[in-house]
């Protein structure tokens, strides 16, 4: 088929404001972790869309902000770094949110890229129509776009309009993963980010900077049933911190570790003893040798 197209999209956006969700609408399942909690994605997760006529992969990256912390300037260079390598940039506005001054800030960093950028207004389901009109109106006026979409991740309105328009940005080109495959993450990253969505779930905002979580290991299990043992380390920068995520007596990690394991059973497609530590690292974020050692 020579109509064929191929390429990478990356999504960018403040903190918050809908990536990861319209990375799992476009793919069609979770592959990025969500959360209500601003700052969770960590690692550019690339999510695959297979059609007919294209294949699109998708690059999730953190939300670009001013950075205040080492941690910070490495996301921001780790976004600066992908939008260099991608043929589309997807810049999602929500629509519940007025445009800001980090919106702007990342419209002009976004002015001297050179692929096409298309304008997303994303949660269009939580606005009425005059003020999705409205917004729509500001995002024409902060820059020159390629497009401007509005979408709702949630309800699936004009994701597959979206998915259209991305495409028709794509060179022609053969497929860059083989079908079915869903994201070229490492099984370690996914189940991380699993353990990290479980943990923020209801917690307060001076958690989500502050927790790291790193896979220290995944083993066969010996015994007559498949199983696998899944070490895991969850570093916070104060013990404040690891008793919220402790809970009182172990019952607040117990959850997590229930939560998280349904989702990394359901990954890896087996049974999983999971086995959680929290640990203190005071200020990692600020720690070039701990950050490094996070993987970041």
């Amino acid at each position: 088929m020579t109509d064929f197209r191929s390429g990478f999209a990356c999504l960018v956006g403040r903190p918050n404001a809908g990536k990861s969700t319209l990375t799992n609408a476009l793919v069609g399942q979770k592959v990025a972790i969500t959360s209500e909690r601003p700052q969770t994605t960590r690692h550019t997760i690339r999510g695959i869309v297979h059609r007919a006529d294209a294949q699109l992969v998708l690059v999730d990256t953190p939300g670009l902000h001013r950075p205040r912390t080492l941690l910070g300037e490495r996301l921001n260079a780790l976004v600066r770094d992908t939008l260099t390598e991608v043929d589309v940039v997807v810049f999602c506005l929500p629509a519940d949110q007025k445009i800001g001054p980090g919106d702007r800030y990342i419209a002009a960093q976004l002015a001297e890229v050179s692929s096409p950028v298309i304008a997303v207004a994303t949660k269009a389901d939580l606005v009425g129509r005059g003020r999705l009109a409205e917004h729509l109106l500001t995002i024409s006026q902060l820059g020159e776009w390629a497009d401007i979409v509005p979408v709702s991740a949630t309800d699936g309105y004009q994701v597959d309009v979206l998915a259209d328009v991305i495409v028709g940005h794509l060179e022609p080109g053969p497929a860059l993963y083989p079908d079915g495959e869903l994201t070229d993450e490492p099984e370690s990253v996914m189940v991380a980010e699993l353990v990290r969505e479980a943990a923020l779930e209801g917690v307060r905002d001076e958690l989500p900077h502050s927790l790291a979580v790193v896979v220290d290991e995944i083993l066969p299990r010996e015994g007559p049933t498949p199983m696998l043992d899944v070490r895991v380390n969850l570093f916070v920068e104060r013990d404040s911190q690891k008793a919220i995520i402790i809970g009182k007596g172990g019952a607040r990690l117990r959850e997590v570790g229930t939560e998280a394991r349904r989702g990394i059973e359901a990954l890896l497609g087996t049974r999983v003893f999971l086995d959680l530590h929290v640990k203190v690292a005071k200020d990692w974020q600020r720690d070039p040798k701990q950050l490094g050692r996070m993987g970041f």
